[in-house]
């Protein structure tokens, strides 16, 4: 224990350190002249204040511990003055621990709080019709999680079933936290339930997939616009009827890695070129981080399961009016409010196991 405490420390000062060194770095001329390189530092920064402000506090709370018990140690000092020592070591000792631990929680999430925007996509899996109305009820189940938490929900892309599913859904949340709060979401989700197209009151199991990407600022990632190859074509609808007489269906794909995203959302060809260009970041970004955890036994094994669409990480069980978890093996009976955005309880149960397992592999 006390040698995770001062590797605990020493990768404090590490941070201190190089909070120090950006406040230098910010302050010089060349750097206020290069914009680039200032929203880059200014971003890590911003990510590392809240963390040094917290380890200053604890450094100021030890120094007041170590002069309390100066005093203490000095047999000639002041009895009632030894008395008041002695009292405020007490609550220095509390609020050391208290810091320390509020350290390590914020150390261990740090990363995840300051992705301030995903874009996430659901398709429908097995299932056919039930699996994209599922879809759907998937879909709108996290907009009304995101209204609750105030954050900006837009729609990036669908493909809509004969009976208004979705067949495929990709969107963007914007808001403070939603990578920590969402990220979990990744994998296949699966419901059983009496569909709205059976006669005879059989339950059914379809499910679908979802996919939690973070989306990175230009400054994050750059993709060279001579890796990227564009087509463009006239947008399509339900039973392949052309929905627009002029190109604007955007298909963009990324020559080094493979990747392909294709937007035909919007009837302006530069709408759709401009949320192509944001998946495509997404995805490519998605694409080297997913290769740097797997280079260093992936960072996602700290997080819950590997967010691979293949996983299958939840059950809706509408029957019983349960949810279960088969990651952290929780099953709630309140469906029904999980299904109308109500999705604290379990969010918050997946964040806790997390950041125990974070701490342990600290």
């Amino acid at each position: 224990m006390a040698e995770q405490k001062n590797s605990l420390l020493v990768k404090l000062d590490e941070i201190e350190a190089r909070y120090n060194e950006i406040e230098k770095q910010i302050s010089e001329p060349e750097i206020a002249c290069n914009p680039t390189k200032l929203i880059s530092l200014s971003k890590e920064q911003g990510k590392l204040k809240t963390i040094v402000t917290k380890y200053r506090r604890h450094k100021k709370t030890v120094a007041g511990i170590e002069e309390a018990e100066q005093i203490l140690a000095d047999s000639t000092a002041d009895e009632d003055f030894r008395e008041l020592a002695k009292e405020e070591l007490q609550q220095l000792e509390g609020q050391k621990n208290a810091l320390l631990k509020e350290i390590t929680n914020t150390l261990v999430m740090a990363d995840d709080m300051s992705i301030g925007s995903v874009i996430m996509e659901i398709r429908a899996g097995t299932g056919g019709e039930e699996a994209a109305l599922f879809a759907r009820d998937l879909y709108n189940m996290y907009v009304r999680y995101a209204e609750n938490r105030r954050w900006k929900v837009e729609q990036l892309d669908f493909s809509l079933s004969e009976k208004n599913g979705f067949r495929e859904v990709i969107f963007s949340l914007k808001g403070s936290g939603v990578w920590s709060e969402l990220g979990y979401e990744g994998g296949g989700h699966r419901v059983q339930r009496v569909p709205e197209t059976e006669s005879q009151g059989r339950i059914h199991t379809s499910a679908a997939t979802v996919a939690v990407l973070p989306e990175p600022e230009e400054i994050d990632i750059q993709i060279a616009p001579n890796d990227v190859v564009e087509h463009v074509s006239r947008s399509s609808g339900p039973g392949g009827q052309n929905v627009n007489k002029i190109s604007s269906a955007i298909k963009l794909e990324h020559t080094p890695t493979g990747i392909t995203v294709s937007i035909q959302d919007e009837k302006s060809q530069h709408k759709n070129r401009a949320k192509a260009w944001r998946l495509l970041r997404s995805r490519v970004y998605e694409y080297h981080q997913s290769k740097k955890r797997a280079e260093r036994d992936s960072q996602r094994k700290t997080m819950i399961g590997s967010g691979d669409r293949s996983q299958k990480i939840r059950t809706y069980n509408y029957p019983q009016n349960r949810v279960t978890d088969h990651r952290i093996n929780l099953s709630l009976y309140s469906l029904d409010k999980i299904m109308a955005g109500d999705m604290d309880e379990i969010i918050a149960a997946l964040k806790d196991y997390d950041r125990e397992k974070r701490l342990k592999n600290l």
